[in-house]
């Protein structure tokens, strides 16, 4: 009898592809995909606590199965990922939702097939949080989602405890892993036929092995065949001038640089512990555009930090108008217990945050929209994605991250195409194929 799995990812590109790993154990345990959770045997929430709104949104998706679980009692549930590792969340979990069978933590992952076989043999709740990190094992094959994209881990953890981060509490400190571990995966992975490949960490530029980040960058970009090589996270005080420089040199590195600000106001970076200055981060995107001016810069912000002014909200957006981000994640700070920015006086009211919000996203949106526009009529280089069935057009992106949508009679995914734009709507755009490269 078959048997099969569903996973629900939350949060970040690390999660998308531990939730790779997680489907790859699964599978070698003889389950199958499935996509819904209704005909699943086996249920797994890989969850995110940076926001409280993913905490909430996993919760409610949790609460959702407790019907469909009093009718199959055999299905299995587990949650695990950076929920369930903050302090006395898998408790509160287990209390909440006593049907949840088993419950893990971020360094415990590799460890699903032993805790499934131990809920299979006792019949009991299964709640196993590992406080350590441990070392980095090798042995845990993802199966693959994303192609022709794949992502892989060149470190883990973080040492840098910016006041408003869980990351540090949940993901542990900085780990590396070994450079030609990590450049023979990238290599075997070209040889499959991947196209992109994103190396990822929570700081990669911090990476410590044989190698420098740098180096390791540029020894990935030699390896024969065509693809694309991008990486994040960058924080600024790392972002060095020889990373510039090897960004400048090596055409598969794509000109498109995510480097978190947060905030353009010099009291606020101090009081989040991000150790540079907005003077700091605006001469290290002058230098690198100086190198490669087309670079595409995208970035984080956060409005709504406890003690944050008006005036600190109009610097955040004195820097966005300065730097012209191709695009932003911006986010209202979020209070994550444990953290030093919890306990942090003059919280933002939630409707003074609101409101910064929504002028940050149509200051950002303003610069997008210009961007795009400054596309049509140019032919760029696409590598295609995917299939979009509503639009009935094929997508992808060029190397600064835009997607682009054009028409085919066949199926490119996986091939680098080029297209003329014809048309910019907000991040998007849409063109007509020109040749296949």
């Amino acid at each position: 009898m078959d048997k099969f799995y569903h996973i629900v990812t939350y949060g970040c590109q690390m999660n998308v592809h531990e939730s790779e790993k997680i489907a790859g154990i699964l599978s070698e345990m003889g389950y199958a995909s499935c996509e819904v959770p209704e005909e699943a045997d086996i249920v797994v929430f890989n969850t995110c606590c940076i926001r409280e709104n993913a905490e909430n949104h996993a919760y409610g998706n949790i609460g959702m199965l407790k019907k469909l679980k009093a009718a199959r009692r055999d299905m299995i549930i587990a949650v695990g990922g950076c929920l369930t590792q903050q302090m006395s969340k898998a408790e509160n979990l287990h209390e909440k939702f006593p049907y949840v069978d088993i419950i893990f933590g971020t360094h415990n992952l590799c460890h699903l097939k032993e805790l499934i076989e131990r809920k299979l043999r006792e019949k009991k709740t299964v709640i196993e949080i590992q406080d350590t990190e441990g070392d980095i094992r090798e042995d845990n094959r993802p199966l693959r989602t994303s192609y022709p994209n794949a992502w892989v881990n060149i470190m883990y953890g973080c040492n840098n405890f910016c006041s408003y981060c869980i990351v540090p509490y949940v993901r542990g400190r900085e780990r590396s892993r070994d450079a030609d571990k990590i450049i023979d995966e990238v290599r075997s992975l070209v040889a499959e036929g991947y196209k992109e490949i994103t190396l990822l960490g929570q700081n990669v530029n911090s990476y410590k092995g044989r190698l420098t980040f740098p180096r390791l960058l540029e020894e990935i970009a030699g390896i024969d065949g065509k693809f694309r090589l991008r990486f994040m996270t960058s924080h600024p005080k790392d972002f060095s001038p020889e990373l510039i420089d090897v960004m400048a040199r090596n055409p598969k590195i794509c000109n498109c640089l995510h480097l978190p600000v947060q905030s353009g106001s010099d009291a606020v970076l101090k009081a989040m512990n991000r150790r540079y200055t907005s003077a700091d981060y605006l001469k290290k995107v002058a230098a690198l555009k100086e190198r490669i001016p087309d670079c595409a810069v995208t970035t984080d912000l956060i409005v709504g930090f406890p003690g944050e002014t008006d005036e600190d909200f109009n610097d955040t957006l004195a820097l966005v108008d300065k730097v012209g981000f191709a695009s932003a994640f911006t986010f209202v700070y979020s209070r994550r217990e444990g953290t030093a920015a919890a306990k942090m006086p003059n919280q933002v009211p939630e409707e003074v945050s609101k409101a910064r919000i929504m002028r940050l996203v149509d200051a950002v949106n303003a610069k997008t929209r210009a961007l795009s526009q400054t596309y049509i009529g140019r032919t760029v280089e696409i590598l295609c994605e995917d299939y979009d069935g509503k639009r009935g057009l094929y997508m992808g992106r060029d190397e600064h991250g835009r997607m682009g949508y054009f028409a085919c009679e066949k199926d490119m995914t996986g091939q680098f195409v080029n297209i003329k734009i014809t048309h910019a709507n907000g991040i998007s755009l849409t063109g007509e194929l020109v040749q296949t490269v």
